[in-house]
């Protein structure tokens, strides 16, 4: 029965395929593009990470790597079940993963708000199971945070952005803010795809609201 889901219904714990223990793939440890590692050990101490979903994780990636004060870079698998999946298996739906970017910062450099402004604002976040023509579960808009302070300038992140788009005329906010579990990297020819294949498949699918920094400080401030 789960193979006829909707592309746009979640599986859950008990619905969802089965994992395996490790990657069936080699994932390289530098970023394509600024050389840098994406995966530990970083070259330097303080660095951070935050985690967001925004559809297709190929364009999404080259919003982020873009930024000079980002230090790194990966898109992989989060929010799902299946342990170790490959990028054909999220693509069925049926791991529960989202495609995501894992973003390595430097917190003196640029801030977690900042991230999150680059995050609402190029993508539709009001445009639930899906991004464009990209129909799933595995292109919802997602937050995965990993401590209270990201949580809840996430969650007023979403609330300020959400009113200036009901202002837009668009509808609610639909963005998953949800404890990040396992994050799993993609396969190598995923990562930094765009540099890789410059005429790539990139759709943009910003809504051309803004979403200052400030409006969302975090309640710890």
């Amino acid at each position: 029965m789960s193979f006829l889901r909707p592309k746009n219904e979640m599986v859950t714990a008990e619905t969802a395929m089965g994992g395996r223990q490790d990657y069936p793939y080699a994932v390289p440890d530098t970023h394509f593009v600024n050389g840098h590692r994406i995966r530990e050990p970083f070259e330097r101490d303080g660095l951070q990470t935050a985690v967001f979903g925004m559809g297709c994780f190929w364009g999404a990636e080259k919003d982020f790597w873009e930024h000079d004060t980002v230090f790194s870079t990966a898109v992989g698998y989060a929010g799902g079940f299946s342990a170790y999946p490959t990028y054909e298996e999220t693509c069925t739906g049926r791991t529960g993963h989202a495609e995501v970017v894992r973003v390595i910062f430097d917190p003196t450099e640029i801030s977690y708000a900042e991230l999150l402004s680059i995050f609402f604002e190029n993508h539709d976040p009001t445009q639930g199971m899906r991004q464009g023509n990209d129909v799933g579960t595995q292109y919802r808009s997602a937050i995965y945070y990993n401590s209270d302070d990201q949580r809840e300038q996430a969650a007023a992140a979403a609330a300020a952005f959400g009113a200036r788009l009901a202002q837009a005329g668009y509808g609610r906010v639909t963005t998953e803010i949800a404890p990040l579990g396992d994050f799993y990297y993609a396969e190598a020819y995923h990562q930094q795809y765009l540099a890789k294949n410059p005429n790539g498949y990139c759709p943009v699918l910003a809504t051309g609201v803004t979403c200052p920094v400030g409006l969302f400080a975090s309640t710890s401030d």
